[in-house]
């Protein structure tokens, strides 16, 4: 199984504290529409650009939790807090486990999530890791992925697969590491551990040749479609197929126009970003994602920013194109009525790991306390404001 190896300009730089790890940065500001279009420009020209959105960062440190119950214990489930200002723990059934499962030495996990742990349960008490089957082969897997930026752990021996021909939803509490695993899929990022494969071939290891050609599989759905702001609509989605191929402009130009119509945006060619809606702009964003005919789409929280009537809309125009296109579409979201609507597919992740992964119908169902709290919306169960 080939491992990535961190890049020597990954590594950290001598701060003169001793050689202690420096502390992490805070995350990058958006970048200004001044900079946009630098930004958009390097993704669709093939360079290691980071997406317009900074990497999810956990919570900041929290001082050090008591130490954790036996694995027998049960989290906590009720809203009283304790003494240390965390909820205490309370007897509940054990989620099943595959056989042979064991829980880790916590002094294997990391800090940073173990300070996103109630008092008295295991950091990964809920995750039973259970994949159900999807009846595809996988278009992207996640193979005992870690990624940390400074002393913060995003994803923590990451496990998933993401299958091919469906609608798949990634779903998990905010920070938990969704938007990294999408730099990761398309070479934006790099394991620190573990390998990322995309219809089989391993990303980290790939040639800078062959990167650049695989990431032509992919078009992304950035939150607020990331148009060019220099750019009328027209120009906006032809520029992957001007960036990418020797197609004539009249090719180009029936290409755009298809996509533009499929979208609802067929006689808005010569409007600028600055003129549409919120809608509009991922309507737009979603046009150029299509053009270049990807087998796999990102969507990167499409319905952050939008009300519910037009998410909904969104959520239908999703399932309309996958129905017409397929290949293999991957949502991130918060929104558990857009999982209801449009997800084939969902895995719900959180601190780093997968909680549980299926069929959605299935996932609904779950008797895993902490997948059914989720995507309930309750407020009771063992995610808190950890």
């Amino acid at each position: 199984m080939p491992t990535w190896r961190r890049k020597k300009e990954d590594e950290p730089k001598d701060t003169g504290n001793g050689g202690a790890s420096p502390a992490p940065e805070p995350p990058a500001a958006t970048p200004p529409a001044a900079e946009e279009d630098k930004v958009q420009r390097a993704l669709y020209g093939g360079a290691a650009a980071e997406l317009n959105e900074p990497a999810e960062q956990p919570a900041a440190e929290k001082p050090a939790p008591a130490a954790a119950a036996p694995a027998a214990a049960a989290p906590a489930v009720t809203s009283e807090p304790t003494a240390s200002g965390r909820r205490a723990a309370a007897t509940e059934p054990l989620p099943p486990r595959p056989e042979g499962f064991a829980f880790e030495d916590e002094t294997e996990i990391p800090d940073n999530i173990k300070d996103q742990t109630r008092e008295g349960e295991h950091p990964y008490y809920w995750h039973t890791g259970r994949k159900r089957d999807h009846g595809s082969t996988d278009a992207v897997e996640f193979i005992d992925v870690h990624k940390s930026f400074g002393r913060n752990t995003i994803l923590n021996g990451l496990n998933l697969g993401i299958p091919d021909e469906q609608i798949s939803m990634i779903l998990g509490p905010s920070g938990t590491g969704k938007s990294v695993c999408i730099k990761h899929m398309v070479g934006l990022l790099y394991p620190d551990e573990g390998d990322v494969l995309v219809h089989g071939e391993s990303v980290p290891n790939m040639a800078d040749d062959d990167l650049f050609e695989m990431r032509k599989k992919f078009g992304v759905l950035f939150q607020d479609g990331a148009l060019f702001g220099s750019m009328n609509l027209y120009d906006n989605v032809a520029f992957p197929l001007r960036q990418h191929t020797d197609k004539g402009e009249d090719e180009i130009g029936e290409i755009v126009t298809r996509r533009l119509r499929e979208v609802g945006l067929g006689g808005a060619h010569d409007k600028m970003p600055n003129e549409l809606s919120g809608g509009m702009r991922k309507r737009a964003g979603f046009a150029r994602a299509l053009v270049l005919d990807p087998r796999i789409v990102l969507f990167d929280e499409p319905d952050s920013g939008l009300d519910p009537v037009r998410t909904a809309l969104l959520c239908e125009l999703i399932k309309e194109i996958h129905e017409e296109n397929g290949g293999a579409y991957v949502v991130i979201t918060h929104d558990i009525m857009s999982a209801r609507r449009v997800a084939d597919f969902i895995s719900v992740l959180w601190k780093g790991r997968i909680v549980e992964a299926g069929p959605a119908k299935e996932l609904f169902e779950s008797d895993n306390q902490f997948v059914r709290q989720f995507l309930s919306g309750e407020a009771q169960g063992p995610l808190g404001m950890e």
